[in-house]
């Protein structure tokens, strides 16, 4: 292969041909007779998907399925199992191209406006949060997702592993959102329902904490926390229970809160705080 040291979005460069290294049969399994990987789960090193995540702007989840794929090899020897660990020395590629080293984990809080959709490019041509962002953002991942008419944070990463460790319903970080409905409000006890943990449409929702802040006529504000954040969770739960979502702004995301943002806003965490919050992904 020629050499050739550009780089794209992927986190990959084209890569030269190389010698073989001689750590590779230290490091990793033999291949048994039928091809496959003898995986030891006690073996050092790091997972190959979550180096991968680290070094691109693929999620572990992505990752796995690349490496599944049979599109990576370590060492110039294609690797099929997700499971197999590699070591710093270890040279990496994407179809054919080698994976660029980390970079440095960055995370912002950005106060997503109405109207945009979180997605890099819609089908549909409508404005996406990545034609907000200043350009240099315009490669990063955003950590879960809000819908075109809902507003508040959203964390933006240039790292995969963290994106996913945000996301993971293990991870245990909860959504809180200051929510506007319409309808008739008869009693707190309406809303026993979603608390304990209700059925919509065939999807189960974990216990949601509702608090009816104040209201005037036939709209009030709730305050809402939600463990998972499926798909359009809130106004689905409202929906199911007879009220019209009509504004909702998610004012905090795990341990990191809005405050004082407006629409439009962004400022980088420091990175005294993304070590601290996404210890156990880094």
């Amino acid at each position: 292969m020629k050499k050739n040291n550009n780089s794209d979005n992927s986190g990959v460069v084209k890569q030269s041909g190389t010698a073989k290294s001689s750590e590779f049969n230290k490091n990793h399994p033999k291949k048994t007779s039928a091809g496959k990987q003898e995986i030891n789960p006690q073996q050092d090193g790091e997972k190959i998907a979550k180096r991968i995540a680290a070094a691109s702007r693929w999620s572990r989840r992505e990752a796995e399925a690349i490496v599944r794929e049979g599109r990576v090899t370590v060492n110039e020897e294609v690797q099929t199992s997700p499971a197999i660990r590699v070591h710093a020395n270890d040279k990496i590629a994407i179809d054919g191209h080698a994976l660029s080293e980390p970079p440095t984990p960055q995370v912002w809080l950005y106060y997503k406006p109405t109207g945009y959709i979180t997605t890099k490019k819609d089908p549909e041509g409508r404005p996406t949060i990545y034609d907000n962002l200043p350009r240099k953002m315009r490669g990063m991942i955003s950590i879960g997702r809000l819908d075109i008419n809902s507003e508040g944070l959203l964390l933006i990463t240039n790292n995969g592993a963290l994106s996913r460790y945000a996301e993971l319903p293990k991870t245990g970080w909860k959504r809180c959102y200051s929510v506007r409905v319409f309808g008739d409000i008869r009693d707190d006890k309406m809303f026993e329902e979603l608390r304990a943990g209700a059925t919509v449409d065939g999807v189960r929702y974990k216990p949601m904490t509702i608090e009816l802040n104040r209201q005037t006529g036939r709209n009030a504000w709730l305050y809402i926390v939600i463990e998972e954040g499926k798909n359009r969770e809130v106004r689905k739960a409202m929906n199911h229970i007879g009220l019209q979502v009509n504004r909702l702004i998610r004012k905090s995301y795990g341990p990191f809160e809005i405050g004082s943002m407006r629409p439009g806003d962004i400022q980088q965490i420091p990175m005294s705080q993304v070590r601290e919050a996404f210890k156990e992904a880094l």
